[in-house]
């Protein structure tokens, strides 16, 4: 396993500690990395329509630092 540096904007680690601290996730790395999976699997799958994949891009609230 590689080690990835990032930064991520403060509201956003803090839900994550909140999902470890709930026990959804063992730790930070695992939860971030579960993010990665569930990407990585959506773009896989493909099953939408491209015009439906915009309208789904459009939902995501990316951070713009």
């Amino acid at each position: 396993m590689e080690r990835v540096t990032l930064r991520i904007p403060k509201q956003q680690i803090e839900e994550v500690e909140q999902m470890v601290e709930t026990g959804e996730y063992p730790n930070r790395s695992e939860a971030i990395r579960s993010a990665v999976r569930e990407m990585l699997a959506e773009q896989e799958t493909g099953k939408e329509r491209p015009s439906e994949k915009r309208k789904e891009r459009k939902k995501r609230t990316w951070a713009r630092v």
